[in-house]
């Protein structure tokens, strides 16, 4: 396993009596819009335990929707409604065990 991805979503249904497969029955939406993407690097990350543990610590940094962790890179992509402080990221990784690099974009 190399990469892991956490969203978060919610149901929305449609009042309807059919199947759904015209389009007009229940739907994946999101719970909220994702208005940033960003990458950071991890060291220390070598096992399954390890991208569950950056994970569930970061899915509790508010704003985050969805968290995609590579294991053989130790890049972390993180999806937010909004900027996060390097600091709230690095918080969570360390709190994880795992030693924040840096972010890798812009």
């Amino acid at each position: 396993m190399s990469e892991t991805t956490v969203t978060v979503e919610s149901s929305a249904t449609e009042a309807s009596s059919c199947c759904g497969s015209c389009g007009t029955g229940a739907a994946k939406t999101p719970a909220t819009a994702t208005a940033e993407r960003a990458v950071f690097q991890v060291k220390g990350m070598t096992c399954g335990h390890c991208v569950t543990s950056v994970t569930t610590e970061l899915t509790k940094v508010d704003g985050v929707t969805e968290v995609a962790v590579d294991l053989a890179t130790g890049q972390v992509t993180v999806d937010s409604t909004q900027p996060l402080a390097d600091t709230d990221v690095a918080a969570a990784i360390d709190e994880a065990g795992y030693d924040l690099v840096g972010r890798l974009d812009g």
